[in-house]
C-alpha cells in the first residue's frame, strides 16, 4: 500500500500543468512585442549605414579610376568599369574594387550616373532606400552620394 500511493504521488508531479505552459508562452509573446520592434529598427538603421558606407567606398575607387583615366566611367559604363576594364579606355590600371559590386543593403542595384545632376563633376550614385523606388520617407527614403 505505501508504494502504490507514492508511485501516484510522482506521476502527478512529473508533468508540467497548462496554466505553467500558458504563463510561459504569454511571457514569451510579451518579450517579443515588446523588444521585436526595436530589434527591426536597429535593423533598418543598420542597412542605411551600410548604404552610406558602400557609397563612400564606390566614390574613394571612382576617384582612383579618375586619378588614371583621367575621367569617370560613364553612365552606360557604370560601376562595373570599377572591376573590369571598358573596352575604349587605355590607362585602366584596375580593378578598383576588390570584389564584385554589391547590391545595396536591400537587393537592389545602384543607380549610377555620370555626368551627375549635382553638380561638382561627380557621378551620382543612389540606393532606392527600402522601398526601391526613387523618392520615399524614414526607411524608404533614397540614400545618396552628393549628400553626406
Amino acid at each position: 500500500m505505501f508504494l502504490s500511493s507514492k508511485r501516484n504521488r510522482t506521476r502527478t508531479r512529473a508533468g508540467v500543468t497548462l496554466i505553467e505552459m500558458l504563463v510561459v508562452v504569454t511571457i514569451i509573446g510579451l518579450f517579443v512585442a515588446l523588444v521585436g520592434p526595436a530589434l527591426f529598427r536597429r535593423a533598418d538603421e543598420a542597412r542605411i549605414t551600410a548604404a552610406k558606407t558602400q557609397i563612400s567606398n564606390f566614390m574613394t575607387a571612382l576617384g582612383a579610376y579618375k586619378l588614371d583615366t583621367g575621367n569617370f566611367p560613364t553612365t552606360e559604363q557604370g560601376l562595373q568599369a570599377l572591376r573590369v576594364r571598358p573596352a575604349d579606355i587605355v590607362q585602366w590600371n584596375g580593378p578598383y574594387m576588390p570584389q564584385e559590386i554589391p547590391k545595396d543593403p536591400w537587393g537592389h542595384d545602384y543607380v549610377y550616373r555620370y555626368p551627375g545632376e549635382h553638380g561638382n563633376d561627380e557621378p551620382d550614385i543612389i540606393s532606392l532606400g527600402r522601398d526601391g523606388q526613387p523618392g520615399g520617407e524614414g526607411y524608404d527614403a533614397d540614400i545618396v552620394s552628393w549628400k553626406k
